[in-house]
């Protein structure tokens, strides 16, 4: 057993990892892990911080001491795992991150530092954090997460040693599924092909017929899109849905989060009115859980695009007569009809749309606006007769 057992599909970076692991005292102390989503660059991350922390010298990154564990479940005192809820990072976080950088371990061998969205760090974070990136103290290491070196400053990645992930190939996220959570081999299959080798995705889709029935709903769509309201009826469904899904998990969270802070500030939860000290705590708890539910239903969209732009994709790659496999194998006949209804530059206009839509949603721009604009550019340019509206 290993840490590094679910980071499948990254043979060379986990040998740089341990490698590095057996020779702490020549080891970089910033790092940078990039690759697309689900490549597995927080689980190279976290993985690595458990080897770090290991108690077993002769098998580092053991999995099964304390250490390992509590690092692998976010409960280990010596290492700070940062996720942010919000769009950026913002530099009153990054200037705590560099303070705790600053502070010796409790019980471990290494203060940790493991930032997932480290793309979502502004301008004047990410300069608050260039001082003890160049110049960690000794027993502090930085672990940062990015999907490419461009989406952070120069100045940032020019002070860590890069490692890029892969794309995981397809067989072997289908046998973590198969070997790690008791998914039957065809189902396995079938979720990892669909998720594109995402390993959470593709768990999620064989394990929940909810998310195979919504993934299924978002690849006909394109196919609907005959006119500009079907077009506008489409973008405001995904975004409704998305907003739903995100309102659902959010309420439960706030709830908890709301009962939470009352316990601990020794208010009566029953009262109807509360002090103005709790009730500005409590703000602070509403506020924080808005941002998350934004965060959540932007992820849920832009899943829903990945979905979107599979169809589209493929549609370009039948047309083309590639011998290359289909994300959405079990939907031919769908995509086929996507193929001829569009040509193969309308085909990468439909792609280009769809990746403006994300770039507007990273820039905040309105869900609902966003989405409209892009169904609309989606629309069948030979749609059937009489199908326009």
């Amino acid at each position: 057993m290993s840490v590094f057992d679910e980071l499948v599909g990254q043979e060379r970076v986990r040998a740089v990892l341990t490698s590095a692991v057996a020779r702490p005292e020549s080891m970089t102390h910033s790092w940078l892990f990039t690759g697309p989503p689900g490549s597995g660059r927080s689980i190279a991350a976290r993985a690595f911080a458990a080897a770090l922390q290991c108690q077993d010298r002769e098998n580092p990154g053991c999995g099964v001491c304390p250490p390992c564990h509590t690092t692998m479940v976010g409960s280990h005192p010596d290492v700070t795992v940062v996720a942010t809820s919000e769009t950026f990072i913002r530099v009153e976080r990054a200037r705590e991150l560099a303070l705790a950088a600053a502070s010796r371990p409790v019980s471990g061998r290494w203060r940790i530092l493991v930032v997932e969205d480290a793309d979502r760090l502004n301008e004047q974070a990410a300069d608050a954090l260039l001082k003890t990136l160049e110049e960690p103290p000794p027993r502090t290491v930085w672990l940062l997460c990015a999907p490419t070196l461009d989406d952070l400053i120069v100045t940032v990645r020019s002070r860590c040693r890069h490692l890029r992930l892969g794309t995981p190939a397809l067989d072997a996220v289908a046998e973590l599924l198969v070997r790690r959570d008791g998914i039957e081999p065809s189902m396995a299959h079938y979720a990892a092909r669909a998720a594109q080798s995402h390993v959470g995705v593709a768990k999620r889709l064989a394990t929940d017929e909810a998310a195979r029935s919504r993934r299924r709903w978002v690849t006909g769509i394109p196919m609907t899109l005959t006119g500009v309201g079907q077009a506008l009826a489409a973008a405001a469904s995904v975004v409704q849905e998305a907003a739903t899904a995100a309102e659902a998990v959010t309420g439960e969270d706030a709830a908890q989060a709301r009962a939470e802070v009352l316990r601990q500030l020794g208010a009566d939860p029953a009262a109807r009115t509360q002090p103005p000290a709790v009730r500005a705590h409590l703000k602070q708890v509403e506020d924080e859980q808005k941002r998350v539910a934004r965060r959540r239903q932007h992820d849920s969209i832009d899943a829903a695009l990945t979905d979107l732009s599979s169809v589209y994709r493929d549609a370009l790659v039948l047309g083309s007569g590639a011998h290359v496999e289909a994300v959405n194998a079990s939907e031919l006949d769908m995509v086929r009809d996507v193929a001829r209804s569009m040509s193969p530059e309308e085909l990468l206009g439909a792609l280009e749309a769809i990746a403006l839509a994300r770039d507007r949603l990273v820039a905040n721009g309105a869900p609902l606006l966003v989405i409209e604009a892009m169904m609309v550019a989606l629309i069948l340019p030979r749609a059937p007769m009489g199908a326009r509206a």
